[in-house]
């Protein structure tokens, strides 16, 4: 690896056109396993004004509380309950973590104006939100998806092993999307009439070792569990679906069938030799998937962990820099800056590209302006202007991950126009 230190102000840098070949040198290698961790910023990824998504944790918080607001006993308690946690820290996520905890102590006094019954009422009906604002899967146009693009890729890359995708998404996009491209797949589910979780299949690393793995590590609005045979089916998504709801108790959660065995497959699938795992649209608040992502890395020096994070604000004081300056098999490509190697610095191309380079710098990185020189700041503009090398990378954004992909399957010609498309937001 190569440190390189831009003049003056001694900030580090990192050069995307090398560790973007470098990372599609990856990608095509028939001798890496290849998974990836898709969180919910995948979800809200467009490949055009067409497109569906999920909405953004605010909005989904907004577009939840209003909806609740309508019961005049719930609207007065939410109204406390955000004067408690703050504008800036009211999400869905912190709203159930502080029902449930007031529901453990509640007994048979009241908080918030409200019962105990009142807030195991106010409990079902935030997670029966929830569910509704992610069940978007019928009015969704597949050839206006990008997990459709994504699957088309998984099935065109031709990989000695199946490649592995874990999620923590409870949407049926990425089954659309690989069922639309006719790319068989494997969830961990076994039957026909009502199929059921298999979780030795989920342990057996070469189980079907010719198929794609889909792993919904924090459950799906297509499972459901049969009281009658005591298993956990999929099936259409009914109101009592099998999820991991956002609150505190997701780590107990977690812990419970089948979310362990799913847990314990992405371990052991970073404990294999000559893994790979690309996380994007996760932001690692998930406590019990970071654990085994840094426990893994530990043990196999082998492995190695690339994160696209959508954060241009990145600083070396942000968590999840502090975790990959302390463990060099994680590295961070931060829309700004990156963490590779161990070492915090900002992205900056070492040369000018050029129509000769194999990969479209397009595809993956959107240059800033060129500046004036340091030479005649404060004085007349003569022409002075310089080439600075920094900008953005796109690729921490799924869509622009995608075309990346694409771009080693189509012609160059055919992604450039792909990826310069008013696909993102």
């Amino acid at each position: 690896m190569k440190l390189r230190w831009w003049r003056g102000d001694e900030k580090m840098t990192h050069d995307p056109m090398e560790y973007i070949r470098g990372l599609k040198q990856l990608l095509i290698s028939d001798k890496k396993k290849i998974a990836f961790l898709f969180g919910a910023g995948t979800s809200l990824s467009k490949k055009n004004e067409k497109s569906v998504i999920i909405p953004a944790i605010n909005d989904l918080t907004k577009q939840i509380e209003t909806k609740l607001c309508e019961k005049t006993l719930y609207k007065n308690a939410l109204k406390e309950i955000r004067q408690e946690l703050g504008d800036d820290k009211f999400t869905v996520e912190t709203l159930l973590s502080n029902i449930e905890q007031k529901c453990q102590v509640i007994g048979q006094g009241k908080l918030n104006g409200l019962k105990k019954d009142d807030f195991i009422e106010l409990t079902a009906d935030i997670k029966k939100l929830v569910r509704e604002k992610v069940s978007v899967h019928e009015n969704i146009d597949m050839d206006n998806s990008i997990h459709a693009d994504f699957a088309e890729w998984v099935g065109t890359a031709n990989k000695k092993h199946a490649i592995e995708i874990f999620t923590t998404n409870y949407d049926l996009f990425l089954e659309l999307g690989l069922e639309y491209k006719n790319i068989p797949y494997y969830d961990g589910f076994t039957g026909s009439y009502f199929p059921f979780f298999n979780a030795d299949s989920s342990e057996d690393m070469h189980f079907l070792p010719n198929q794609t793995k889909l792993w919904k590590i924090h459950g799906s609005l297509g499972w459901y569990y049969d009281e009658k045979t005591k298993k956990i089916i999929r099936k259409e998504a009914v109101s009592d679906n099998l999820l991991i709801y956002p609150s505190i108790y997701k780590y107990d959660e977690s812990r419970k069938q089948p979310y362990m065995a799913l847990g314990d497959r992405l371990t052991n699938f970073l404990k294999m030799p000559d893994s790979i795992l690309i996380t994007c649209g996760y932001s690692f608040g998930d406590e019990h998937i970071n654990e085994r992502i840094l426990t893994a890395l530990r043990s196999n020096y082998l492995t190695h962990v690339y994160v696209l994070y959508y954060d241009k604000f990145l600083t070396e004081e942000t968590r999840i820099c502090k975790i990959a300056k302390a463990e060099t098999k994680l590295s961070i490509f931060g829309q700004r800056h990156a963490v590779i190697g161990s070492q915090f610095g900002i992205w900056k191309l070492e040369r000018e590209p050029d129509k000769n380079d194999m990969i479209p710098i397009s595809l993956y990185f959107d240059e800033d302006g060129p500046s004036n020189s340091e030479l005649e700041i404060g004085k007349e503009s003569k022409g002075t202007e310089i080439w600075t090398g920094e900008g953005e990378l796109r690729i921490p954004d799924f869509s622009y991950f995608v075309s990346f992909l694409q771009s080693m399957m189509f012609p160059t010609n055919v992604v450039s126009m792909y990826a310069d498309e008013e696909k993102i937001k």
